[in-house]
């Protein structure tokens, strides 16, 4: 578990107020509760384990990311199953009331009324979206959901989407069907989670090819995941050519190492400081206010 000290003294060298954590898991106790019973299970199925670091109740949680220094943060919650989203988004309005810094997170699925649901969120005042391909099984491209997402680009608000085939291929995931919806509503603000483990590359064409597309470090680059699903070295420069358009993620609480890791797996990428100060900060406040 990180030293918040360790973790400060690393934003402080580089000058920054704190961190912006776009990719941060809040969400009610009994869901939360069955996805750290997903992750103790799926590591054996990887040839490793997946301990849970930060498992601790969601007060000791919000007040550790105050001591890291994380001055905005997300509530990612996400459906199973049709009729979770509306009560989802009641919650996370909730807990961004109380949970100083908390940028307000809604969620969306293929269902009847989804666009009426998407639109109260927003208009109530959600800054971002979670969608969950993988966990969901549904088709970003599902044409219950192109309301929504017309809506959505419409408004500007960024869905962080998890659409790759990490850590465990879905039916949908994968750049194909994010592309064939790019394709449609090319304003959208993806940011797509883990950079789209294990499909990088791809997903990195897709940044290149839509100005709105960003990606987000949530695992990547970790002693985790490059024994996993490594980032190939090849692709690297194109991290530093997309340097405006990386987001710092984490995936706090629920990761198999100590916060502080994953901001020195992106130091050790050695794209320079100036690279760090916008991945850490400065593109998250450019793409929230």
């Amino acid at each position: 578990m990180s030293d918040p000290l360790a973790v400060r003294a690393f934003w402080e060298r580089l000058g920054l107020p704190g961190l912006v954590d776009v990719h941060t898991h809040f969400m009610p106790e009994r869901v939360l509760r069955k996805v750290w019973a997903y992750f103790d299970s799926v590591g054996p199925s990887l040839g490793t384990q997946w301990p849970i670091t930060y498992r601790q109740e969601e007060d000791r949680r919000v007040e550790l990311l105050r001591e890291f220094g994380v001055v905005r943060f997300t509530s990612m919650l996400y459906p199973h199953k049709a009729g979770m989203a509306r009560w989802l988004n009641t919650w996370g309005a909730d807990f961004a009331g109380r949970a100083e810094g908390c940028l307000r997170t809604a969620t969306l699925y293929p269902e009847e009324g989804v666009e009426a649901y998407v639109r109260e969120a927003v208009e109530t005042g959600a800054r971002v979206f979670k969608a969950h391909v993988q966990v969901g099984a549904y088709d970003p491209g599902d044409p219950l959901l192109d309301p929504a997402w017309g809506l959505l680009a419409e408004a500007g608000v960024p869905i962080v989407i998890h659409c790759g085939s990490g850590p465990a291929l879905g039916k949908h995931t994968g750049p194909g069907p994010v592309g064939r919806l790019l394709a449609r509503h090319p304003r959208l603000r993806l940011v797509i989670a883990h950079m789209g483990m294990p499909e990088y590359a791809d997903f990195l064409d897709l940044a290149e090819r839509y100005e709105e597309v960003r990606l987000d470090t949530t695992m990547a680059f970790t002693d985790f995941s490059e024994r996993l699903m490594p980032f190939p070295a090849a692709e690297r420069g194109r991290l530093l050519d997309l340097g405006d358009r990386v987001l710092l993620g984490s995936d706090f609480p629920n990761i198999p190492y100590g916060y502080l890791h994953q901001l020195e797996s992106l130091e050790r990428l050695d794209l320079g400081d100036d690279w760090l100060r916008a991945v850490c900060h400065h593109n998250a406040i450019r793409l929230f206010g």
